[in-house]
């Protein structure tokens, strides 16, 4: 997928901006606040429906401003399609409004893996050291982009979770032990699905992870990756009834794959306990680049938008120049980059011939440079 025109109003810092994108390299330079991961995260959230660091949709819109709109002109690249309109806009205190075509979606979550995109962003090396939920979110984001059923388990999933939680924490009386059955059921069936999903893509993701982990690494730490699941025990649901006693005086579900975790490792340890800030940096670099090639050969052969924000800080020479050459071979489409040092990118540009675009970024206002 390749996005010819960004269009932004009011969106975060970002007043008013309209982008004619190069279909391979696009690159944003600017001190840091003055809007460039902003650019990124416009281009994230017409891919997600969201943004990436901000849930709440109201707080997207520019400070004093009754509205924001973004609008992205795509064209597929293995389909030769017409161009393709995706537009969001939202007023304060009222809904969005999201449309592909000028057509307006009856639920957002069948847009989801129209235009695929990988983001490697600093905060991602919060994976390592963050909550199971992070990473547990990090394969819904990729499954979902490629299998709509996962959506819809993940769905029926969390909400069978939630009723059970609510009867669990009934005070004035015992719950209804037949309605807690149905719940229960219902949450290892959608359980179980997800968890076959999870399984076979991590499955399939460890070697590609592994083989660009050696790349940019040099080849001299060997780094792993494992699903942890309560689907491993058994049938989940005995798994979930097996504690039902337990779960009741705590009350929430304490068995379930609401709980799965991935578990990070260099050297057979533990990642988190381990790892320097380089080792870090490049373990969760090599993982978003493994769901980048997981995606291209997966999400209906598009190739995805990949998204690099400020990724050199903290990395050595050595680091830096096998990422480079890694972004800049045929295997990426079109790529973002932000950065405060012009030296990394015209260390990328100098080792392409890839076509390329460079916009500098200052306090909200993006303007073309060469």
């Amino acid at each position: 997928m390749i996005l010819k025109k960004l269009s932004i109003l009011n969106y975060k810092n970002i007043a008013e901006a309209i982008l004619e994108l190069s279909p391979k390299m696009n690159c944003f330079i600017g001190r840091n606040g003055m809007g460039k991961t902003n650019v990124l995260d416009a281009v994230y959230y017409l891919s997600f429906c969201r943004s990436a660091n901000n849930p709440i949709d109201s707080q997207v819109i520019r400070h004093d401003e009754p509205f924001c709109m973004i609008e992205g002109e795509y064209a597929d690249e293995t389909r030769n399609e017409d161009t393709l309109i995706i537009s969001c806009g939202m007023k304060r205190g009222m809904k969005k409004h999201f449309k592909r075509n000028k057509k307006e979606y009856k639920r957002l979550s069948e847009h989801i893996g129209l235009i695929p995109l990988v983001v490697v962003s600093p905060s991602d090396t919060l994976l390592i050291e963050g909550t199971s939920e992070e990473r547990r979110k990090l394969m819904d984001i990729v499954i979902s982009q490629y299998d709509r059923s996962y959506i819809d388990a993940l769905a029926r999933y969390n909400n069978a979770h939630q009723q059970r939680n609510t009867l669990l924490k009934m005070e004035d009386q015992e719950p209804d032990p037949l309605l807690m059955q149905l719940w229960e059921e219902q949450m290892a069936e959608a359980g179980e699905t997800l968890y076959e999903k999870r399984a076979a893509f991590v499955n399939e993701l460890e070697p590609v992870f592994q083989s660009y982990y050696e790349q940019i690494s040099g080849g001299s730490e060997q780094v792993g990756l494992r699903y942890v699941s309560h689907c491993q025990r058994g049938p989940l649901l005995e798994v979930i009834q097996r504690d039902r006693l337990k779960d009741r005086a705590v009350g929430y579900s304490l068995h379930g794959v609401h709980r799965d975790d991935l578990e990070f490792t260099l050297g057979g340890h533990p990642m988190r306990r381990e790892g320097s800030q380089g080792q870090n940096k490049t373990y969760v670099i090599a993982l978003k680049l493994a769901q980048f090639d997981f995606l291209k050969r997966t999400a209906s052969q598009t190739t995805p938008l990949l998204l690099l924000d400020d990724i050199f800080d903290k990395l050595d020479a050595g680091r830096v120049e096998q990422i480079v050459r890694l972004v800049s071979s045929d295997s990426f489409g079109q790529i973002f980059i932000t950065d405060t040092n012009r030296d990394h990118l015209d260390q990328i540009l100098s080792n392409s011939h890839l076509d390329y675009k460079i916009f500098h970024v200052e306090e909200g206002k993006i303007n073309s440079k060469s």
